[in-house]
C-alpha cells in the first residue's frame, strides 16, 4: 500500500524501539506458516526489508538515497505502529530470515497521540473520524508479501491476524489506502469507475482524496461498465477488500516516488460479512493455535 513521501523520512532509526513491546501471542497457523506481532526491533527491520523487496526491487519504488542504501523502507511511522508478521518455520536460518509477509497496523489512540494517521496526507481523514467521536479505527497499511508466498494461505493468516488484532484492541472500523500499479489512472478506468459508481463510501463513512491531489476515478460511464472485466483488472488486495466488504473513497490519488494510484479503503467492522465472520469466527479462533 503506497503512500506519500512522509512515509520515506530517512531520519527514521529502523531499530529504534517500539512504543509498546508486543505479547508473545501467535495469532494464527497454518502448516508452517504463523502470524504474529513482530517482538523485536530486528524482526521489525526484517519486515521493512521484505517491503524494499517488494516496494523496489518488484514494484520500482524510489526511495530517498540513504533508503536505498539501507535496502530498507522506513519512515517515522514504523515506531508507533506494530507489525504485523507471516512467519514460515520450514525456512532455516533465523527468525528474520523467515519473515515472508507483513501488515503495518496503527491504532486510532496511538495515531492522536503522535501527529495522526499517515493516509491524512493523501486523503481527509479528519471529517470521518469526527462523524464516530465514540468509534476507535484502525490504520492498515503496507500490505507486503514475498512472491513464491502469495497464496490463499497466506493472505488468510494475514486476515486472520487483523481480524484477531481488532477484536483485541475493539476497533469499531478499518480504514488504509490501497494501489493500483503506476501513475496513470487513465490505464484503470475501468476498475477505478467500477469502484466509484458501485462501492463508494456514502453518508457517514464517506471520504475524499485531498483537494490538491485529487485525480478522478469516474473515468466510464456506468452503462460502459462491464462487472467482470472491471473485477478482472483489479489487484488482488482490493479485491480482497471488496469481498469483506469494503467501501472505497471518492478520488483516487497518484504516488509517484512509490509509482502507484493509490484509493482509500473503508471497511466498517459491522460491515464485513458474516460469511467472513463465520469462517475466520467471531473470536478470530479459526486458526488460532
Amino acid at each position: 500500500m503506497a503512500l506519500d513521501l512522509l512515509k520515506h523520512d530517512v531520519n527514521a532509526n529502523p531499530n529504534q524501539t517500539l512504543v509498546q513491546q508486543p505479547s508473545d501471542e501467535i495469532l494464527g497457523r497454518i502448516g508452517s506458516l504463523e502470524t504474529r506481532l513482530a517482538r523485536t526491533s530486528r524482526e521489525v527491520d526484517a519486515a521493512q526489508a521484505v517491503r524494499y523487496r517488494v516496494f523496489v526491487e518488484e514494484m520500482k519504488a524510489q526511495l530517498p538515497p540513504e533508503a536505498m542504501r539501507l535496502r530498507r523502507d522506513i519512515d517515522t511511522f514504523d515506531a508507533i505502529c506494530d507489525h504485523l508478521l507471516v512467519i514460515d518455520r520450514a525456512i532455516e536460518g533465523e527468525i528474520e530470515d523467515q519473515i515472508v509477509g507483513t501488515y503495518r497496523l496503527l491504532r486510532h489512540q496511538v495515531a492522536m497521540s503522535h501527529g495522526g494517521f499517515y493516509s491524512a496526507s493523501e486523503f481527509e481523514i479528519e471529517p470521518l473520524l469526527a462523524r464516530h467521536p465514540d468509534k476507535q479505527f484502525m490504520e492498515l497499511g503496507r500490505s507486503c508479501v514475498l512472491p513464491a508466498y502469495r497464496t490463499k494461505r497466506t493472505v488468510e493468516l494475514l486476515w486472520q491476524g487483523n481480524w484477531a488484532y481488532a477484536l483485541k484492541h475493539g476497533m469499531a472500523a478499518m480504514f488504509g489506502c490501497a494501489s493500483f500499479p503506476g501513475i496513470h489512472p487513465e490505464e484503470h478506468a475501468l476498475a477505478l469507475s467500477f469502484l466509484q459508481h458501485n462501492v463508494s463510501a456514502k453518508g457517514e463513512w464517506a471520504v475524499a482524496a485531498r483537494p490538491d491531489l485529487r485525480r478522478e476515478m469516474d473515468l466510464v460511464p456506468p452503462e460502459g461498465i462491464d462487472t467482470r472485466k472491471a473485477l478482472a483488472a483489479m489487484p488482488p488486495l482490493i479485491k480482497g477488500y471488496l469481498r469483506l466488504g469494503a467501501m472505497i473513497g471518492d478520488g483516487a490519488v497518484v504516488d509517484a516516488a512509490f509509482n502507484t494510484t493509490d484509493v482509500l479503503v473503508v471497511l466498517p467492522i459491522s460491515a464485513i460479512s458474516n460469511r467472513y465472520i463465520n469462517y475466520y469466527g467471531a473470536d478470530a479462533g479459526r486458526f488460532a493455535s
